[in-house]
């Protein structure tokens, strides 16, 4: 069963593996860092937001220093889909921004008896769901539902 965790990330629970919901390229183990899988472009954060005032003239132009800040874009190695961006310190290693208790998740919904793929309606080519009322809240738990305001 393959479940919808991101825009453009799937989590193959039979498999264990995390993969690029536009080609299906593995990006190695679920119970680990998928940006591990990725190719990882190092950009110049002047790149992305340039000067709005003159360098040669004012000191602080708007844009973010490089000896300060860089971005990191992260992209499927098979299609060069964008699975994520992050902004660093130079020197930072990538942050770990998920990490999933698999044996959990995959008894959630092995029990729900759902499929993840329809219900989980978000992503490439997909409107996105409003109601995002958790699917595994136990009875009695608090819900953000707006029928609950």
């Amino acid at each position: 069963m393959r479940v919808p965790m991101t825009e453009y990330l799937f989590i193959d629970l039979d498999s264990e593996r995390w993969l690029c919901r536009i080609c299906g390229q593995d990006l190695g183990d679920a119970r680990g860092n998928y940006k591990e899988g990725t190719l990882v472009y190092d950009r110049d954060p002047r790149e992305i937001h340039p000067p709005i005032l003159d360098p040669e003239r004012y000191e602080f132009t708007f844009s973010p220093d490089p000896d300060f800040c860089r971005i990191l874009e992260f992209c499927c190695p098979q299609c060069g889909t964008q699975i994520e961006a992050e902004y660093l310190p130079p020197g930072h290693p990538p942050t770990v921004d998920m990490i999933w208790d698999i044996d959990s998740l995959r008894e959630k919904w092995e029990a729900s008896g759902d499929n993840a793929e329809v219900v989980v309606n978000y992503g490439p080519n997909e409107n996105a769901v409003t109601d995002f009322t958790a699917r595994f809240e136990s009875t009695g738990s608090h819900s953000h539902s707006p029928a609950d305001s």
